[in-house]
């Protein structure tokens, strides 16, 4: 295990030895970090866990180039290096675009204050965000969906706000999860056991689901079992670090708000959207939360709603809510849903099941049509307003056919052609190019593996890919020990965001002049193929950088892909970051005029003989 624990001059080696290995032997090098003993449980299971977890895979990192040196050296010396101090402790969790002073100045009207709020260009840090003191690297999967250490995300409101919900407790120096929420007492698994009686959860066939309101992502951190990855969002607000927690057990999360913009996510995205106890007013603003679900959920897509208003008969009083109030938010609901053509599946207890129909043939005939969105594109949706108004299906030709295609199972779905493309919904890309696109992906990520061999050791379990293209990059590397957030940007020249989901993978759409809608140090690698071409002219590569290290954890790594030139500049900004550098030609030789960037980041926590800076 890739461990740290309490810094400081006067360790002592009678303390637990746990060895870190960052990797720099000439680049990589391995380091030995001293954890005291004493904090009370939490060092027994970090003993155990470190017992469990190989280490031995992480001293044997190969960043040597075919022809010895750096690829395409060039003298560097007298090229300015730019050195970024650290930014003050106070933005140790800085989020700049769900930052909490500037939210207080938006309306609270539909939650429009905790929507993405980004600074101005004279508000940016140019500084590095600093770990907290103590910082250590998380527990490897699937440990870290039960423990969560201390110091990582020192905030224990939830475990006395929460305490009879059973969402998490802290034990030592670890926070401990036991699996609990709000609306499964009887912890996930029996929750989700519930949902598999009516959702096909254990075939493979139901495999991408939206969590709206997720707490700390226990429906999705259990819903591995199933191999269901589940999208979870939870908004910036009292309930401090849900989304960090969410993260830091290595579960996918984002900061996010049903408000009035659009969610960051292609039409018919998700096999499954789910709010347990979730607190959105569903029957209001004309259903429009509702068609926003049904936006995102596939042709025969389900809906799970448990809590308010659901089972408000025997629940009312413990709600603390009159019953008429409760009644009419049900009827609300129901109503829309019935406008929306949705099938009602199942009620039990406090659970609600529906189901989206499989194409619009089955709903010319209800008394009640929807309003249908005119807009031509679907997917458009990057700070554009939310709509009371229904997005069409896909053409179908009977009423047996599945708009969008019929599911396919996963890992089936993997690498079968996506319906997109199969269409010729995208231009330009064929059946051909998409198997095209996988080959390559798997030759390349198959060299990255030759370099970094711990890339598929569980070292690495938080894994971003900023340009995501078709998503074959996460395909390639698929695997139950880590999980990829494909990010499609907005100004790519092609949006294949839906096919990602096809393909039973998760994505987001992200415009990289901005922050992303995370906390600080929540992925373990980053991958950045052409990135910094695609922004060339857009916004300034240092922001984009910074952003990059904001969100990077200590001992993180990034994996840059773009042409000779670009890389060369690239290269000299992160040298003023702490992050160790190396270059390697691209797999097909040093002819090609594209070529890899591997870098580390290099530990550092807050106090450490810095030199802070406010911006």
């Amino acid at each position: 295990m890739a461990t740290k624990g309490n810094s400081g001059d006067n360790r002592s080696r009678s303390s637990m030895s746990i060895f870190i290995v960052v990797g720099l032997c000439g680049f990589f090098y391995i380091l030995g970090a001293w954890q005291r003993s004493g904090f009370g449980k939490g060092d027994s299971i970090a003993v155990e866990i470190t017992k469990q977890t190989d280490c031995s895979i992480l001293s044997n990192l190969n960043y040597e180039t075919h022809h010895g040196g750096d690829a395409g050296t060039i003298d560097e010396s007298e090229a300015e290096v730019n050195e970024f101090k650290p930014c003050d402790d106070r933005y140790i969790d800085y989020t700049p675009c769900q930052d909490q002073m500037r939210a207080m100045t938006f309306p609270r009207e539909n939650m429009i204050y905790r929507e993405r709020h980004c600074p101005s260009e004279n508000e940016k840090l140019h500084c590095l965000i600093p770990a907290r003191k103590g910082y250590v690297t998380p527990f490897p999967w699937p440990q870290s969906r039960d423990y969560v250490p201390y110091a990582n995300a020192p905030y224990k409101s939830l475990t006395v706000e929460k305490a009879i919900q059973n969402w998490i407790q802290y034990e030592g120096n670890v926070f401990r999860f036991p699996g609990g929420g709000t609306q499964f007492p009887h912890g996930a698994d029996a929750y989700i056991n519930e949902l598999a009686s009516v959702i096909p959860l254990d075939n493979g066939v139901v495999r991408t689901a939206l969590d709206t309101g997720c707490g700390v992502a226990s429906w999705g951190a259990y819903l591995f079992k199933k191999n269901v990855i589940a999208m979870s969002f939870a908004p910036r607000d009292s309930h401090e670090a849900q989304v960090q927690f969410a993260l830091e057990r290595g579960v996918p999360a984002v900061i996010g708000v049903l408000g009035t913009i659009k969610l960051p996510y292609p039409s018919r995205a998700f096999d499954m959207a789910h709010c347990s106890r979730c607190l959105i007013r569903w029957g209001e603003n004309d259903g429009m939360y509702m068609m926003e679900v049904d936006r995102v959920l596939r042709p025969g897509g389900y809906w799970v709603l448990s809590g308010p208003p659901i089972n408000w008969k025997n629940n009312y009083q413990a709600w603390q809510r009159p019953k008429e109030e409760l009644q009419e938010e049900q009827r609300n609901i129901e109503e829309i849903a019935k406008r929306l053509c949705w099938e009602k599946k199942h009620e039990k207890g406090d659970i609600a099941v529906w189901r989206k129909r499989i194409s619009y043939d089955h709903c010319r005939d209800q008394d009640s049509q929807p309003a249908m969105c005119e807009s031509g594109n679907a997917d458009g949706v990057w700070y554009k307003k939310m709509e009371a108004c229904v997005t069409p299906y896909p053409e179908t030709t009977n009423p047996d056919e599945v708009a969008d295609g019929a599911w396919k199972p996963f890992p089936e779905r993997l690498n079968a052609v996506p319906f997109r493309i199969s269409s010729g919904s995208i231009p330009e890309i064929s059946v051909e190019a998409y198997q095209e696109d996988n080959r390559s992906w798997k030759k390349h990520v198959n060299a990255y593996k030759r370099i970094n061999k711990i890339i598929d050791s569980g070292r690495y379990r938080n894994i971003m890919d900023m340009n995501a293209g078709l998503g074959s990059f996460a395909a390639a590397l698929e695997s139950p020990k880590l999980w990829v957030m494909n990010v499609m940007p907005t100004i790519a020249e092609k949006d294949t965001l839906g096919v990602i989901f096809e393909r039973g993978l998760i994505g987001i759409y992200h415009d990289w002049c901005e922050a992303f809608s995370t906390y600080p140090r929540t992925y373990d690698l980053i991958h950045a193929n052409g990135i910094f071409s695609l922004y060339k002219d857009k916004c300034n590569a240092e922001d984009i950088l910074l952003e990059m290290d904001r969100i990077l954890r200590p001992e993180g790594a990034v994996i840059f892909r773009d042409q000779m030139d670009v890389l060369i500049k690239v290269k000299r900004i992160v040298k003023g970051m702490r992050w160790n550098t190396k270059m390697v030609d691209h797999e097909d030789g040093p002819l090609v005029q594209e070529k890899i960037l591997f870098a580390v980041k290099q530990y550092w926590v807050a106090g450490e003989n810095n030199t802070a800076s406010s911006r």
